[in-house]
């Protein structure tokens, strides 16, 4: 047989066919006085069982491994290192199109690219317009892709999302906007911002996320707010940070 009449009784190409031969996955065979390469039916059974073995997935690799003699690996082996591999791929399918879900199911204009545990919490917070509300949910996305959350920080923080009470702590640092570091107003709103966080919630932030975020990010944090904002957000993170060592 010429290479045409291989590759059409096979089901592949000839450039297929001459690169195996480059690889040195398919033996070179004899050639006629024309010099046109003359296969037979063997050629053809081992070219079958490429085909076969790549449908399946394997590399060109694994397909010389499982071709080759003594020093190649049993095919079943290779299998089921595919297989296993692919099992991996069904589970982060899975789990893609189960976070799609979440984000498709969220009303027009209130879709964001979060895991299904954040998207719920967001889900639970009142509809506001609060600036420093804003803030805080761009900061819990960042946590979000940054892996810095898990699920138990999440349903930690669900009674305080869906709490009313909580606009009213963002509206009182949104009044700050436009104040003084020196305004009476700080030191309350800093008690009664500390006070919101509960025992559950605080045991649920990881312990080293202040060490993990480090100064850099937390003197960028800060440079978000107006100078009165930031010294609330400040304060908090000090009364935090002395919570813990408590």
């Amino acid at each position: 047989m010429r290479i045409g009449e291989l590759a059409a009784l096979v089901g592949v190409t000839t450039r297929a066919i001459r690169h195996y031969h480059h690889v040195g996955l398919l033996p070179e065979p004899a050639r006629r006085a024309n010099g046109y390469r003359a296969y037979g039916v063997r050629d053809a059974v081992l070219l079958a069982r490429v085909r076969r073995l790549t449908e399946l997935g394997l590399s060109l690799e694994e397909v010389r491994d499982v071709l080759a003699d003594d020093a190649g690996r049993d095919l079943a082996d290779v299998l089921e290192e595919l297989d296993a591999d692919l099992a991996r791929q069904e589970a982060e399918i899975h789990e893609r199109r189960r976070r799609l879900a979440v984000l498709l199911a969220a009303p027009p204009g209130e879709v964001e690219p979060v895991s299904p545990a954040l998207a719920a919490l967001l889900a639970k917070a009142p509809a506001t317009a609060s600036p420093a509300a804003a803030k805080d949910r761009e900061h819990l996305t960042l946590l979000d892709a940054a892996g810095g959350a898990g699920e138990e920080l999440y349903a930690a923080l669900g009674p305080l999302a869906a709490d009313p009470a909580v606009l009213v702590l963002y509206e009182r640092l949104d009044e700050l906007a436009d104040a003084a570091v020196t305004d009476p107003r700080i030191p309350g709103l800093v008690a009664d911002l500390v006070a919101a966080v509960h025992d559950e919630l605080f045991a649920a932030v990881p312990a080293d996320a202040a060490t993990t975020a480090g100064e850099g990010f937390k003197q960028a944090l800060l440079a978000e707010y107006a100078p009165a904002q930031a010294e609330v957000v400040r304060q908090v993170m000090e009364a935090f940070m002395e919570r813990g060592r408590g």
